[in-house]
């Protein structure tokens, strides 16, 4: 199972959108102008997304983890790097970037972004696909590549899917890059794809 070029660009749209509400959120939040953009959405099976991972991210990552439930269902996350991290709390907070462990006032403000990020895309998930969404609260995690995946580790005979979305924060002329991936079953996938259907029928029909 795979996305069409059809679902590809649907799905990019849709992401688009609520990257503009999460970027406007964080743009009040913390008084500085944000800007994300969405440069490339790939569906990986959910045994490649580690590999696929490990080909943008080494060492440690901060990953802010989200479960969401309904119709569609699944665990979400937004992954940085290390640097990334540090680099996007030196911008959020306007502090100097600094070598050590992330601080609990970092942890806080990487939490906020990963909740505000994750609950924009999933929201016009909901909104836009006509399927209603809830969230767990979030959790951030500060670990290997190898550990993210076996905090998601789902023990279920379905297929699963994994759709990574590479993600660009600019905050003052700075750009932060950092990793969406939504793990789906195959059940949710077909149900996202259907709904991508209807969604893309219901703008022709405008």
């Amino acid at each position: 199972m795979e996305l069409t070029p059809a679902h590809q660009e649907t799905l990019t749209e849709l992401i688009n959108i609520g990257y503009g509400r999460a970027a406007a959120a964080l743009s009040e939040l913390t008084g500085r102008r944000i800007n994300l953009d969405v440069p490339k959405v790939a569906v990986y099976p959910v045994q490649e997304i580690g590999t696929a991972l490990k080909d943008v991210l080494s060492g440690e990552v901060a990953s802010v983890h989200q479960v969401f439930s309904g119709p569609v269902s699944g665990n979400a996350l937004l992954l940085l790097d290390r640097d990334a991290a540090l680099m996007l709390n030196s911008l959020l907070l306007d502090s100097p970037v600094h070598s050590g462990r992330l601080r609990a006032p970092e942890r806080e403000a990487l939490t906020e972004v990963g909740n505000i990020v994750l609950n924009a895309c999933l929201g016009v998930f909901g909104n836009l696909l006509q399927v209603q969404v809830t969230f767990s609260v979030p959790r951030l995690n500060v670990e290997s590549i190898d550990g993210v995946m076996a905090s998601i580790s789902v023990r279920s005979e379905e297929v699963q899917y994994a759709l990574m979305v590479h993600t660009h924060f600019t905050v003052r002329d700075s750009d932060v890059r950092g990793y969406l991936v939504i793990i789906l079953g195959i059940t949710s996938f077909s149900r996202l794809l259907q709904e991508l259907d209807s969604w893309e029928k219901r703008q022709l029909a405008r």
